[in-house]
Parts: C-alpha cells; sequence; structure tokens
C-alpha cells in the first residue's frame, strides 16, 4: 500500500494485530489499536463503514470501541449520535436489554429518548463475535421505534456464527476471520 492508493482489505486486515491469550489463556485478541493509529487507514475505514448507507438518521455506537468507530461514520453520513453504555453509565432515564456471556448475563442501555420512531438507525461496532451485544443493541433501537437500516462492524469471528442471531438485518463486516 502506498500512502497515495488506496486501501485494501487485505491492507487493513494486517494492520490488525494478533495477541495471544488476551484477555486469557486460548484467545487469539484482534487488535485495532495499530490500524486506528494510522490517520490514512482510519480514514479508509470510516468511508468504507459507511458508503453502503444513505439517509441515515442515527447512528447507534456500541461502548467501548464502537464509539471510536461509530462518531465518524456519524460525522460522514451527517447523521446524530447515539451511545449504548453498559448499565449504570448513562445520565438520564433509559431503557436496557440483557445479553448472555459465556457465563453469566450483562446488560446494555441507551437513553429512553435517544430515537424517535421512524429514524433510520445505523448500528456500528468495531467486532461482530456471538453477537449478543449487537442483538441487545437491536433490541433497544426496536423498542424505541428505529427503523434499523443495518449494522456495520470492522471485523467479523465468522466461526462464532453471530450473525445468525440477529435476524434480517443487513450485516457489513469489513475483515472477516
Amino acid at each position: 500500500m502506498t500512502s497515495s492508493g488506496p486501501w485494501t482489505i487485505d491492507d487493513l486486515r494486517g494492520l490488525i494485530r494478533d495477541v495471544p491469550d488476551f484477555p486469557q489463556p486460548g484467545i487469539l485478541f484482534r487488535d485495532i489499536t495499530p490500524l486506528l493509529a494510522n490517520g490514512q487507514a482510519f480514514h479508509a475505514v470510516v468511508g468504507l463503514m459507511a458508503a453502503s448507507y444513505a439517509e441515515i438518521d442515527i447512528v447507534v455506537a456500541i461502548e467501548s470501541r464502537g464509539f471510536i468507530l461509530g462518531a465518524p461514520v456519524a460525522l460522514e453520513l451527517g447523521a446524530g449520535l447515539v451511545p449504548v453504555r453498559k448499565a449504570g453509565r448513562l445520565p438520564a432515564e433509559t431503557i436496557a436489554a440483557d445479553y448472555a456471556l459465556e457465563y453469566g448475563v450483562n446488560t446494555v442501555e441507551i437513553h429512553k429518548d435517544a430515537i424517535k420512531p421512524g429514524q433510520r438507525v445505523l448500528i456500528v461496532d468495531d467486532l461482530l463475535a456471538t453477537g449478543g451485544t449487537v442483538k441487545a443493541t437491536i433490541d433497544l433501537v426496536k423498542q424505541l421505534g428505529g427503523d434499523i437500516a443495518g449494522v456495520s462492524v470492522l471485523a467479523e469471528l465468522a466461526f462464532l456464527d453471530g450473525r445468525s442471531k440477529l435476524g434480517p438485518y443487513e450485516i457489513q463486516s469489513l475483515i472477516v476471520y
């Protein structure tokens, strides 16, 4: 990849670092921080994540790395940004959705007034793995009456089959492992 040429998906994949045994033994963590540190690659990712979507009112970004990608995607689309956060971190009235973890349950929340019925929503996150967080976010957006235009993620761990939990929505993954 030259500094003036277009970025390919393989170029972007090459900037994602594999970290074995993180956060626990047996896990291969896909670290996107080297990609984010490259301004041209980061810009390319934002453009690619936004390119398939038009007339989006709200980008819903999932805590926490989804915030890093969701904010510039919202700017690229001229859309508002709504955070989905872990329980207890939003200051106003919220609605919540639970999702299963390997050992237990986690909860995400969104402000009750964040999305108006009929608004077109793009959900953005860094990674689609088991699909739990994205599915919980879809449920929250639907509860508020949002029209889900799609889900855009930087990377997908296809072997975990999270996509199968998400229903009929368009799922865009730039990099699939």
